[in-house]
């Protein structure tokens, strides 16, 4: 394993105010993890409570630092080997696209195919992804972490623990559990979150991986080949939510035009059964003698 990313420890410590780019881009995330194989130990041992210092882990679809995503290339998900086995993918995605089940299941159903041909399906790998999102999955019930597997729909019975899905909602932090607590999840999510070098600073000094996280995100921030690829997602990022937006707002129109058309169809509605009715007391009054 990597040893932490030394740097000029002093320009860090001078380092305040806002940080250009935190680890919600995407592509921040990214670099910090490929580049710090510490960190990345650190933070998969917190999410799947498990000591680092026992755990081996390798990204197994690096990509070049700092240069250029083409734009088929808009997702950065970190595909990792835990212990030469275990198939663990990381996604970081801070805009709502509407799609958020489908597309992590199916990221999840391609990392679970990878059984070597000829292979006994009982040696197919466990399969785990984590996801990363700045809004609520299931606004009827908001969670911090949350897992999902396999059950049986009648008993609750875990059909297999080799295929897991895992949401940590980090607009959520405050709703993070005692053991979500305990093995430092909520932290590692304000890290990501955080927005100035002295939140980071404050927190790097309890924990020695976010420690080198910091340190190491204290290095990308000086490198501009790095910067332009996070400046790039972020404004890409930046149109998406506005198109997310104007697409919810249209939405929203057509479900009150709708509204407002079913009002008016129920008004007409109501109008002929009146009319009907009088109609039906003048026709009985002209036949009184």
């Amino acid at each position: 394993m990597n040893d932490t990313i030394l740097i000029n420890s002093s320009n860090l410590a001078n380092a305040t105010g806002t940080i250009r780019y935190n680890m919600t881009n995407d592509y921040m995330f990214r670099a910090v993890l490929q580049k710090n194989q510490k960190v990345l130990a650190g933070l998969v041992g917190a999410l799947l409570h498990l000591n680092p210092e026992e755990l081996d882990v390798e990204i197994t679809n690096p990509i070049i630092l700092g240069s250029s995503i083409a734009d088929k290339d808009f997702i950065l998900d970190i595909q990792v080997i835990v212990n030469g086995h275990m198939k663990l993918n990381l996604e970081m995605q801070v805009v709502n696209y509407g799609n958020w089940k489908e597309r992590s299941l199916s990221y999840l159903c391609r990392s679970f195919d990878n059984l070597a041909k000829g292979s006994d399906y009982i040696n197919v790998a466990p399969a785990i992804h984590i996801g990363f999102i700045d809004f609520t999955l299931f606004e009827e019930s908001p969670e911090f972490y949350a897992t999902y597997m396999m059950t049986n729909v009648k008993s609750h019975k875990v059909y297999t623990d080799k295929l897991q899905l895992s949401v940590i909602e980090l607009k959520n932090i405050e709703l993070a559990t005692e053991e979500d607590r305990r093995f430092q999840v909520d932290r590692w999510a304000k890290l990501f979150k955080a927005r100035t070098w002295e939140e980071l600073k404050a927190m790097a000094v309890t924990n020695q991986y976010m420690e080198s996280a910091v340190n190491t995100m204290y290095e990308l921030s000086t490198d501009e080949r790095v910067q332009e690829q996070c400046r790039r997602r972020a404004e890409y990022e930046y149109f998406q939510k506005l198109q997310e937006e104007k697409i919810l707002a249209l939405h929203k129109m057509v479900a009150d035009k709708d509204a407002e058309i079913a009002d008016k169809e129920a008004e007409i509605a109501e109008l002929k059964r009146l009319l009907s009715e009088n109609s039906n007391k003048i026709h009985n009054a002209d036949l009184q003698p």
